[in-house]
């Protein structure tokens, strides 16, 4: 009886999981034109208190004229957490920048033109994600403080930085 109701319950959750599609991500309640999710009903809720600190490696830029992916999945990490009963205040995500996606955080006039990243990076560190820029990738490419967006942070270097998130706790999202 106990194997059937076990292969009846995976069964259920199977079909549930089966059915789901790309039509099933949608925006969040907090950034709502960024960083789509899927709900998951059968996934186990999250305890209240619960504290993400999070280091997104973003070292590839976005295709020219669209949102990096990264920034966007940082949208949806803090809408799908939101979703989930977690305050954004309880979310914390430091996007580590370098390679090619330094043109990512270039402000108009470094950027040649209206920057598509800027509204969401803007959005995201109203709700306190750091933006940080590897150094060494700002020298090697001839890129100053002033071409970048607002609160974009300059670092001594990506491993840097990586290094010391860590010790301060951040799990790192490759």
């Amino acid at each position: 009886m106990k194997r059937w109701l076990a292969v009846f319950s995976f069964a259920v959750v199977a079909a549930q999981v089966a059915s789901a599609g790309p039509g099933d991500f949608h925006s969040g309640g907090l950034i709502k034109d960024y960083g789509k999710f899927a709900d998951v009903p059968a996934a186990k809720p999250l305890p209240a208190d619960t504290h993400f600190k999070v280091a997104m490696d973003v070292v590839d830029g976005g295709v020219t004229g669209e949102v990096n992916s990264i920034f966007a999945i940082a949208a949806g990490f803090i809408n799908l957490q939101h979703a989930n009963g977690i305050p954004p205040e309880q979310v914390d995500i430091a996007l580590v920048v370098h390679g090619s996606a330094h043109r990512d955080l270039l402000n108009e006039k470094a950027y040649g033109g209206d920057n598509p990243n800027a509204e969401l990076l803007a959005i995201l560190q109203s709700y306190g994600v750091k933006v940080l820029y590897c150094g060494q990738n700002a020298i090697k490419n001839d890129i100053g403080a002033g071409d970048l967006l607002p609160g974009v942070e300059m670092t001594h270097s990506a491993t840097t930085t990586h290094v010391l998130l860590q010790q301060q706790g951040y799990a790192l999202r490759p």
